[in-house]
Formats: structure tokens, C-alpha cells, sequence
């Protein structure tokens, strides 16, 4: 298997895992956005580094955690700005719609990966705008107009798509280090909601099963997503990444659906559908 195969196959599942997020979150659904994102980001840390240590040796796991100082920047930059921006923009507009307009990184990503490759370029952008539609479907974003005075969110909702596209499209650069040197970015990502939560949210002492949805979050579309699309974006396919991004937004709605925290819509099963024309049009062409 080809290192591009691999890669894309890694990001396919950090998207796999980011599904998960709302129904995990739900789980640690009294804890303050800054708490929450402490927490889950501090866990991410710990585990993704105790992961390498066994893996590699604990001395070893430190060196692959070095890294230049720009590729520090970029990625804590992406994590704490993304974060940051998704929770102001959730507190000053509605969540359906803000989150589809946060979903416009994967079409941006589409966009900005057919630009480095001119003969993919408008399959995977129609590609990656059959996903939008999916996500808009599966998020219901279109059941109400928009809300008077949320402009200020929705902005901070599109800073949100151009951050975490820009990170994705930018990441390749460092294509020779190893993933490992995102888990500094995490640690200070956790640093710096702790800051944040100390300077203006009360601490809630979690439950365990809070502490139980905290541990899976960390682990899970924390931790190690984000360890795994630091390497698809170094390394893989990031024009069929893009459009795949669009699965995370249904699989997350049908998630909440079999859990029974949502209600069961025809427009999940059009969703599923768009996501996968979109995903079939956005598949490499068979070499012969």
C-alpha cells in the first residue's frame, strides 16, 4: 500500500471518529465549554504520548515530539483558534446554522487541493458541494431563517472554516515530521482553555460517567483524530478527504438517531445518499 493510500486511509478515520463528538459530548453536556475543552484536549495529550511511548519507548516518544517552531505555531494556531471561534460562534448565533457554515472547510479544503491538481478540480468540487447539501440536510439547517443579530457568529463561524482548511491545506509542509509533533499543540491547547475557563467559567465537578465521556473524548475524536489527520494532511489524498469530511456530519446525526437523542428524519437517508454520489465522484480515476 502506497504511503498517499495509507495516509488517506488514517484520515478517513480521524472523520470516523469526529462523528462520534456530539454524541460524546453529550455525555459531558454540564461541564463548561473551556472545561470541556481542557479536559478532553489534556486526556488527548496524555494518551496520544502514552500511546508513542509503548510504541517507540518513552525517550523516543519525546524526540518524534520535537519539532520547528513553525509547525508548533500552525498547529496550535489550528486547534485553540478553531476551538476558540467554534465555541463564540455557537454562543452568539444558532447551532444549526453556525455549524454549517463552520462545515465549509471540507469544500474549501476540495477547492484549495484542485487547485494543486487542475484535472480533478471540478469533479471534487461538485463533489465536495454534494457533501455541503448532505451536511445541510443532516444538520436541518434550513428549517429557519436567520436569526436577527447573529451576524457576529456567523462570521466567527466562517474564521472557523478558513482556520482548520487553512491548517489542512498548509500541514503538508511539515510532511516529513512525524505526527507525533501535534501533541505539543494539544498539551498547550489544554493549557490554554484552562486559562480560559479559570478567567471567566466555574468549575463543575464531573460525574463518572462524565468523567467516563471525558476519558472516550480524549481518546477518541480528540486524541487521536487529530493525530491521525495531522498525518492524511502531510501525506494523503486531501481532495477525496475533503469531500469524505462531509460522512462526519451524517454519521454524527445518525449516532444521536440510535441513541435516541434525535429524532429519525427522511432527510438523514438524502443525506447518506449525497454523501455517497459525492464520494463516488470524488474517488481517484483507475490507472490502466
Amino acid at each position: 500500500m502506497s504511503a498517499v493510500r495509507r495516509a488517506t486511509l488514517a484520515g478517513f478515520g480521524a472523520i470516523l471518529l469526529w462523528s462520534t463528538l456530539a454524541l460524546l459530548s453529550r455525555g459531558a453536556g454540564r461541564l463548561p465549554p473551556y472545561q470541556l475543552l481542557a479536559s478532553s484536549f489534556a486526556v488527548g495529550a496524555l494518551a496520544t504520548f502514552a500511546a508513542s511511548a509503548l510504541r517507540h519507548g518513552p525517550r523516543a516518544a519525546l524526540a518524534r515530539c520535537r519539532q520547528p517552531w513553525p509547525a508548533f505555531a500552525l498547529g496550535f494556531g489550528a486547534l485553540f483558534g478553531f476551538h476558540a471561534l467554534y465555541f463564540n460562534a455557537l454562543a452568539r448565533a444558532p447551532a444549526a446554522q453556525a455549524s454549517l457554515i463552520v462545515y465549509l472547510w471540507p469544500l474549501l479544503i476540495a477547492l484549495g487541493a484542485g487547485a494543486r491538481d487542475p484535472a480533478t478540480r471540478p469533479r471534487r468540487a461538485l463533489a465536495a458541494l454534494c457533501g455541503l447539501a448532505a451536511t445541510a440536510l443532516a444538520i436541518g439547517a434550513g428549517a429557519t431563517g436567520p436569526a436577527r443579530g447573529a451576524w457576529l457568529g456567523y462570521l466567527l463561524a466562517l474564521a472557523c472554516a478558513f482556520v482548520w482548511a487553512g491548517y489542512s491545506l498548509a500541514n503538508a509542509r511539515f510532511s516529513r515530521l512525524p505526527a507525533e509533533t501535534l501533541i505539543p499543540a494539544c498539551a498547550a491547547t489544554a493549557l490554554a482553555g484552562a486559562a480560559l475557563h479559570l478567567g471567566g467559567e466555574a468549575w463543575v465537578v464531573p460525574s463518572t460517567h462524565e468523567w467516563l465521556a471525558l476519558l472516550a473524548l480524549g481518546v477518541g475524536p480528540v486524541g487521536t483524530a487529530f493525530l491521525l489527520w495531522d498525518a492524511a494532511t502531510k501525506r494523503g489524498d486531501l481532495g477525496l478527504l475533503g469531500v469524505a469530511a462531509y460522512a462526519a456530519p451524517v454519521l454524527s446525526t445518525a449516532l444521536l438517531v440510535a441513541a435516541g437523542l434525535a429524532p429519525a428524519r427522511a432527510a438523514l437517508l438524502g443525506a447518506a445518499l449525497l454523501v455517497a454520489a459525492a464520494l463516488a465522484r470524488a474517488r481517484p480515476a483507475r490507472r490502466t
